[in-house]
C-alpha cells in the first residue's frame, strides 16, 4: 500500500499510522532475534513518517507539480525531507541537540537496498534507538511536523 507501488492511494493519516505500524513491527523483529527485518522495517517508518510530512504540504483541490509528485515516489530519506521542507528545521535542531543529531547521522546509511543486506545485531539497535528513543528519537521529531 505505499507510494508508488500501484497500490491505491495512501493519505496523511494513512502515512502516520504505518510509520507507527512499521516501527513496532521493527521492535517485534528486534526482539525475535530478526536483525535484518528490524533494521530494514525501522528505516521504512521513517519513510513513512515523511512521506506523511509531504502529504500535509498538499492543499486539497489544488493540482500538484508533477515534478513534486515523482520525486516523493522516492525511498531516499535525506530526498525526503528535503520535499517536507524539514532539512533547515531538521538541521538547526539536530545542531542544538547533538542527540538527535547522532541519531539522524545513523539513519543515514538505511535505504530500501537494505533489505537486500544482513544486519548484526548492534546494527539493528543501533538504528531502531536512533528512530524509536521517546526523547531524541528521529521519529519522535517528524512526528512533531507531520
Amino acid at each position: 500500500m505505499s507510494a508508488g507501488d500501484g497500490a491505491k492511494t495512501v493519505n496523511r493519516i494513512e502515512f502516520q499510522q504505518l510509520a507507527e505500524v512499521r516501527i513496532i513491527e521493527a521492535k517485534v523483529l528486534l526482539d525475535a532475534g530478526c536483525y535484518d527485518g528490524a533494521y530494514y522495517l525501522s528505516g521504512y517508518a521513517v519513510e513513512c513518517a515523511l512521506k506523511a510530512c509531504i502529504a500535509r504540504l498538499t492543499k486539497e483541490h489544488d493540482f500538484p507539480d508533477k515534478q513534486f509528485v515523482n520525486d516523493s515516489y522516492t525511498h531516499n530519506i535525506e530526498a525526503l525531507v528535503k520535499l517536507a521542507n524539514l532539512k533547515g528545521p531538521r538541521d538547526v535542531d539536530a545542531t542544538s541537540n547533538p542527540a538527535l543529531g547522532n541519531n539522524w547521522l545513523t539513519l543515514r546509511d538505511w535505504n530500501e537496498k537494505s533489505r537486500y543486506r544482513r544486519y548484526t545485531q548492534v546494527e539493528a539497535e543501533s538504528l531502531y534507538n536512533a528512530i524509536a528513543d521517546n526523547t531524541n528519537g528521529v521519529l519522535q521529531w517528524i512526528r512533531a511536523h507531520w
